[in-house]
């Protein structure tokens, strides 16, 4: 009988159902608050950190430390964009984003083409490829490409034109361990970014594709006949003025 009596008690003492339903509702109220906040706090990072690189030069970025790591040393040497030739920024313009002037960081008439052609090859802008290379990892998962697309719109938010070229031409590979239009001239051609013929400028924009299988000093003829197709396209958006936002 005692048993009985205190097992009765111990269900009499348990909280009603609607008192754990409410518990439980306040919990994922308490979650959502939590989430939504962290995603507040992440958002203002975000737009604190892009605002930062408006004005300082970036020191570098994920895959730039993870080649230093890998190699043991690097050759970079950051430049202003005055200090660049300006057929150089003509020529990646004309390689890779012949519409970098005109579109708000997703071309998407390229995009468009792309996926009429199958989907078989790339349709990231300049900006696209500054936010990654700036702020993120190299990969193709789609968390990082959605963080990319955000890491976009911040840079044409907060950024001019001139501003993402700068940055781009500053932090992109030409080579094993070689960032930077500067380094690249140096490593390649024994000359500056200022000093680039048209023909040592496009042959650095077409190694940007593949760095580490390119050779811009000895091309095989693909990269010559691709050479030869980027110093036309950079006399032409020259000439219709497609480079006009990066002084070009």
């Amino acid at each position: 009988m005692p048993r009985t009596t205190r097992k009765k008690k111990a269900r009499a003492k348990a909280p009603p159902r609607h008192r754990l339903l409410d518990r439980a509702a306040n919990g994922v109220r308490w979650l959502r608050r939590m989430l939504w906040r962290g995603l507040a706090i992440a958002f203002l990072v975000s737009v604190a950190w892009v605002a930062l690189y408006r004005f300082v030069p970036p020191p570098g970025g994920i895959f730039m430390l993870q080649e230093y790591r890998r190699i043991g040393s690097i050759e970079r040497q950051w430049v202003p964009l005055d200090a660049i030739a300006p057929v150089m920024r003509r020529s990646v313009i004309a390689a890779e984003d012949a519409n970098f002037c005109l579109h708000w960081g997703f071309d998407m008439g390229e995009i468009r083409r792309v996926i009429d052609a199958g989907g078989t090859r790339g349709a990231s802008t300049l900006t696209q490829q500054t936010a990654k290379n700036v702020f993120l990892w190299h990969g193709r998962n789609w968390g990082r490409k959605a963080l990319e697309s955000g890491f976009t719109l911040l840079i044409e938010g907060l950024w001019p034109k001139h501003r993402t070229l700068e940055v781009y031409l500053n932090v992109a590979e030409f080579d094993n361990g070689v960032f930077g239009v500067e380094a690249a001239a140096r490593h390649y051609f024994n000359t500056s970014a200022a000093d680039l013929t048209p023909t040592e400028a496009a042959r650095l924009a077409v190694v940007l594709p593949a760095p580490k299988s390119r050779d811009a000093a000895n091309p095989t003829q693909f990269l010559r006949n691709r050479t030869a197709a980027v110093m036309d396209g950079a006399e032409t958006i020259a000439r219709d003025g497609r480079a006009g936002c990066v002084g070009g």
